[in-house]
């Protein structure tokens, strides 16, 4: 390419015809951010890889052009590559550092703050931060015992607002079936403009990924430390609750959702029949499923299917459940999660496109793939008038190391 080429160009001052413009941030204003070219880089495209610069103006990519060229006043990547800023749907990073270990309940400030700065480290730029709604009221003290979900909210609001957090948060309220407290919990969300998730869980004994109930017993019992006489109660108690109210919190968390104009997710659907029931409600995507079945008829039905990049990067479930790289050989991953490593979203990417030689695409299941499944049009891809959100890799032996990271066209890493 002797000489740089414009991909595509609008008014000047002006986003194409049809391009959904950067979304208003409520009650922040925009993070101000200097025009800037980045240049000679490698583009990861919509479909295809070139060599080529990118100039982001107004918290917008203004123009596109390919070439190895270096303007003058340029960041010359020297032929790193560039993709769209990475969009996280479902981590549970955040729970992490608010817990750091058990007992310990860390200030929630200082908690989103360290998860903010980790999950944009790691080339995020939009995340929906995984907060449970629904607590258990049982004998034995657990995880799902304390009640935060709002409290929580309210603090990445209050952050928010304050331009205090490097890259956009919004709220996927994880809603579960099996508990005391879900419906007055999402009540306590009425109005709420950045709950733009809602998943539908039931981790009950017998259910979903718990089909098998001595998965159940080996997960919780490790997970609280309880003896089998507690165990054994625990799983007959939360069998009697689910029966109790289980049709019930389905249906109401169904209704809220929709109230508030959440993205309903399904979460760990195993058998064809339970893909069914989530179409019936209405799910946008679907979290986990754990069997080929489920994602087999999520395929048919339409419904895009999310795994988690550890699951990826491991070569298979750390519970036993369907390997990823089996559903992306068979065409049916369509969205990757960093569930709980958010160094795992970017290098999941990457060992997608080595397992199936197609960049673009797996790229697209970090960013444009997740960003239209929650209803964000203005993200997710290099192109002009779309968010310039931007991530920056180098190749460190082997590894794709994030060097640079630009949220709505400010540098934040």
């Amino acid at each position: 390419m002797s000489s740089p080429t414009r991909l595509m160009a609008p008014p000047e001052g002006a986003a194409p015809s049809g391009m959904p413009g950067p979304e208003p941030e409520p009650g922040l204003a925009p993070r101000p951010a200097p025009p800037l070219v980045l240049a000679n880089a490698r583009l990861v495209l919509a479909g295809e890889v070139v060599r080529g610069s990118v100039a982001l103006r107004d918290g917008v990519i203004a123009d596109i052009a390919e070439g190895a060229g270096v303007p003058a006043g340029a960041l010359d990547c020297d032929g790193a590559t560039l993709i769209p800023g990475l969009v996280e749907l479902h981590t549970d990073n955040l729970e992490k550092h608010l817990r750091p270990r058990p007992g310990v309940h860390w200030p929630r400030a200082a908690a989103v703050l360290a998860h903010d700065g980790e999950i944009a480290a790691a080339g995020m730029t939009t995340v929906f931060d995984s907060i449970r709604a629904g607590t258990l009221k049982t004998p034995f003290e657990s995880h799902e015992s304390v009640r935060y979900a709002r409290e929580v909210a309210d603090q990445i609001i209050r952050l928010r607002r304050q331009g205090a957090l490097r890259i956009q948060h919004f709220l996927h309220i994880r809603a579960e079936i099996c508990s005391h407290t879900v419906l007055e919990e999402l009540d306590e969300f009425a109005g709420e403009a950045l709950v733009r998730i809602v998943s539908v869980m039931d981790h009950s004994p017998g259910q979903r990924q718990f089909a098998d109930e001595g998965k159940y017993r080996q997960y919780y019992q490790g997970r609280h430390g309880l003896s089998e006489a507690e165990m054994a109660e625990f799983t007959r108690y939360t069998k009697a609750l689910s029966a109790e109210r289980g049709p019930a919190h389905e249906a109401g968390i169904v209704a809220r959702a929709r109230t508030l104009g959440a993205a309903l997710a399904s979460h760990d659907d195993t058998t064809g029949d339970h893909v069914a029931q989530s179409v019936a409600l209405g799910v946008r995507f679907a979290e986990f499923p754990t069997t080929l079945e489920a994602a087999q008829a999520c395929k048919a039905a339409g419904v895009p299917v999310m795994m988690g990049a550890p699951n990826i990067l491991r070569g298979g479930s750390h519970s036993g459940n369907v390997a990823a790289a089996e559903l992306a050989a068979e065409g049916l991953l369509d969205i990757l999660s960093s569930d709980y490593a958010p160094s795992a979203l970017v290098m999941g990417a990457m060992k997608l496109a080595e397992l199936t030689g197609d960049l673009p695409g797996a790229i697209a299941t970090v960013t444009r793939a997740p960003a239209e499944a929650a209803g964000l049009g203005d993200r997710g891809e290099i192109a002009i008038g779309k968010r310039a959100d931007l991530v920056l890799l180098r190749d460190l032996d082997g590894l794709a190391v994030v060097a640079g990271v630009w949220s709505g066209g400010a540098q934040i890493g």
